[in-house]
């Protein structure tokens, strides 16, 4: 296991760069970002943005 960073180690680290990095190359972004706003504004924005609300303030998503 690599050295502790506050929420993670080196190896967690390198391991979320290398799946956003792969996922960039899928050209899927502007579509998923479109299907968020999609469900911002649906019916289920509400609950979404509370979630966001919560674990901005430190909440765990349940």
């Amino acid at each position: 296991m690599g050295k502790i960073q506050g929420e993670g180690d080196d190896d967690d680290a390198r391991r979320f760069r290398e799946a956003e990095e792969k996922f960039v190359r899928t050209g899927q972004v502007e579509q998923k970002a479109k299907e968020a706003g999609d469900a911002l504004d649906g019916p289920e924005g509400a609950e979404l943005e509370k979630a966001r609300i919560d674990t901005a303030k430190g909440a765990k998503p349940q």
